[in-house]
């Protein structure tokens, strides 16, 4: 597991220099002159200068990037332009809430996800399995942004069960993780049906009813663990899915996390923030992909090799 382990952190180094290198390239594929981009265009010459200055922009493009990269392995992420604040830290007070709500969704999703899909497969070919794959069907198809607003005029504007939006409470995060996770739990759903599908006939199945092991025994801890590896794999896809949904999903209920941030700087052109937030998000995808790749090994043993 060890030489397993060692041989996907290195098969990450070039990803994570893509990364860093599509992230660096953001301020300078914008048209025109990135200085005259943060200053406004009725800037001062000596204004210009003194950005390019300050951002390391009078420099030649690899001077520029090798210092971004050593920068951001210390933590440095620049400076805000709107609030002059270090980026790393206003990214790490903003990423708490939006981790609580991520992981809240994809509990959501897993749990309902999987359980739906077992008992679609389960069922296969019945009025049970056509409604699950149905409904799946309308959570995968239901943009983000129109069911988080549907559950607003309903539970917080008629019934008031839930606040409008903002933070401060576990009841401001229910509605975002119920829009975030339903979503995902479609797709989780329709993947462990057909996973489930594969396994379920099975003759080491046959083998374990004939000897008296209880349905129950069978599914959930036999076929189930056989059909997780395609499903690991979606998961670990919709938790990157949902941190980039969660861009969107912070705005319509309001909650101060980083995708709400993101949003902010991209309106006011604050490119530092939005350099960083996009840095941050695509490494902790690549991170979440390497945990994936890593509970294939502790689900199938053979995936080591």
């Amino acid at each position: 597991m060890l030489s397993y382990t060692l041989r996907r952190i290195v098969y990450l180094i070039p990803v994570l220099l893509g990364v860093s290198i599509v992230s660096f390239s953001l301020l300078h594929l914008i048209p025109g002159d990135p200085a005259v981009v943060l200053a406004g265009v009725g800037a001062r010459p000596e204004d210009l200068a003194g950005i390019r200055a300050e951002y390391g922009l009078d420099q030649p493009l690899p001077v520029q990037y090798v210092n971004y990269v050593s920068r951001a392995v210390h933590g440095d992420l620049g400076i805000s332009i709107r609030t002059r604040d270090p980026v790393a830290r206003t990214l790490a007070t903003r990423l708490q809430l939006t981790f609580q709500l991520t992981l809240l969704s994809m509990a959501l999703s897993i749990i309902l996800g999987v359980l739906a899909g077992v008992i679609a497969a389960t069922h296969h070919n019945t009025w049970i399995d056509s409604s699950i794959m149905v409904t799946a069907l309308a959570g995968v198809s239901v943009p983000g942004f129109w069911l988080g607003l549907l559950l607003l005029v309903v539970f917080a504007g008629a019934l008031r069960w839930f606040p409008a939006g903002g933070s401060g409470t576990p009841m401001h995060l229910v509605l975002p993780s119920v829009v975030l996770g339903l979503g995902g739990a479609a797709v989780i759903a329709r993947m462990t049906r057909s996973s489930m599908l594969e396994v379920v006939r099975q003759d080491y199945l046959r083998t374990l009813r004939a000897n008296g092991v209880s349905e129950r025994l069978v599914i959930y801890k036999h076929a189930l663990r056989n059909a997780l590896n395609p499903v690991i794999t979606v998961v670990g896809l919709q938790f990157g899915f949902l941190l980039g949904g969660a861009v969107i999903v912070e705005s319509v209920f309001a909650l101060p996390g980083v995708g709400s941030l993101m949003i902010n700087a991209i309106f006011n052109r604050d490119y530092p923030v939005v350099q960083g937030g996009m840095l941050l998000i695509s490494v902790v995808f690549v991170l979440v992909n390497l945990m994936t790749d890593l509970l294939y090994g502790l689900v199938n043993p053979r995936i080591r090799y």
